[in-house]
């Protein structure tokens, strides 16, 4: 196990306070319940390093559930059926499933990965690339997105998105429709039309095929139960890239992105983006990282949109912009994680930097 059992449960407890609560009740409880079961907890320590605990194992169990495993734990899922049991009751009998499927959840623990492919999260990407074709005067992007999973979110431009008003953004017969709720008083810059991409390309360790049943069995399992929505957004999203597949590379972004870089035509502007994913690079590697991006930025613009959650109370959604090889860091705003709302915070426009 990773540090004691009390810190490792910290992280179920930390999960269902920061992350489940008012988003799946199912989860909040569940989590809660299994960060003071020491032999849960010694199950969920075969997770891989570096991966996020608590979402891991919940979709390990969503994933066997999703594959037609016949047990009286289906009942709690919303996912599964019309009318769930009280998520309250839900414990006995998760616990004895898991227990009853340890080997096979030890083995999803240690070969799955968490490469949640929410496309909710365009609804704040759409912004941060529209400032960024701001800055590069217009200039088509070149999109390189770090933990794309199944590149999904490279598509951003061919969804609608409706922010609480009567304007509609981008594609408005586009499947995939995005509702976010804006807060505060600032409106983030949205451009229609919207901005021109040049080419896409998303790098992850491990690609997911969304041409093979059982890696689009995962994604589904990484979407909460009670979140149907979600799972019928990827369900169209996925039919979207199907028609118009990006190129998606497998590698670690630090090997993979420099001949990627390498690559990019003079006339585009190189935008680099990730979402929810460096929480699983050592400290050493996000380093690493931030180096490569300035050593590039030396000979040409870079611009870096970074949407993380490393310890704050919200994640943050944040621009790094290299121009003549200095780079200036913009807080553009907080977001939730899976995009349900956005609060914009930076009052600079897209001129200069």
């Amino acid at each position: 196990m990773i540090g004691s059992a009390e810190a490792f449960g910290r992280r179920f407890t930390r999960f269902a306070d920061m992350e489940c609560r008012g988003a799946s009740a199912l989860y909040e409880q569940l989590a809660l319940s299994i960060a003071r079961d020491p032999e849960l907890l010694a199950l969920a320590a075969h997770t891989a390093q570096g991966q996020p605990v608590p979402n891991l194992f919940l979709a390990a169990v969503h994933y066997l559930l999703l594959q037609g495993q016949a047990d009286p734990l289906v009942q709690f899922y919303p996912s599964l059926t019309a009318e769930p049991a009280p998520p309250e009751a839900a414990y006995p009998t998760f616990r004895s499933f898991c227990l009853a499927h340890a080997v096979a959840i030890q083995q999803l623990l240690m070969t799955r990965r968490v490469q949640t492919n929410e496309v909710g999260r365009c609804v704040y990407l759409f912004p941060a690339f529209s400032l960024v074709a701001s800055l590069a005067n217009g200039r088509p992007l070149a999109l390189i997105e770090i933990g794309t999973s199944a590149g999904l979110n490279l598509l951003w431009d061919q969804y609608g998105y409706h922010y609480g008003e009567d304007a509609v953004y981008g594609d408005w017969q586009s499947p995939v429709q995005l509702t976010c709720r804006l807060r505060g008083d600032r409106h983030p810059p949205l451009i229609h039309p919207m901005p021109r991409v040049a080419l896409r390309v998303g790098i992850d360790l491990h690609i997911i095929d969304i041409r093979d049943a059982e890696e689009v069995g995962w994604l589904y399992a990484l979407v909460w139960p009670e979140e149907r929505e979600r799972a019928r957004l990827l369900r169209h999203a996925m039919e979207l890239t199907r028609r118009s597949p990006p190129q998606l590379l497998s590698g670690g972004a630090l090997i993979v992105l420099p001949d990627v870089l390498r690559t990019i035509p003079a006339e585009a502007a190189v935008c680099v983006f990730h979402t929810h994913t460096i929480n699983q690079f050592s400290v050493e590697a996000r380093d690493r990282l931030t180096a490569l991006l300035a050593a590039h930025a030396a000979s040409r613009d870079l611009y870096r949109v970074s949407a993380e959650w490393l310890g704050t109370p919200s994640p943050q959604l944040e621009l790094t912009a290299w121009h003549d090889g200095q780079a200036h860091h913009r807080l553009l705003g907080y977001c939730d994680h899976h995009g349900r709302w956005l609060e914009w915070l930076d009052s600079g426009t897209g001129e200069g930097i």
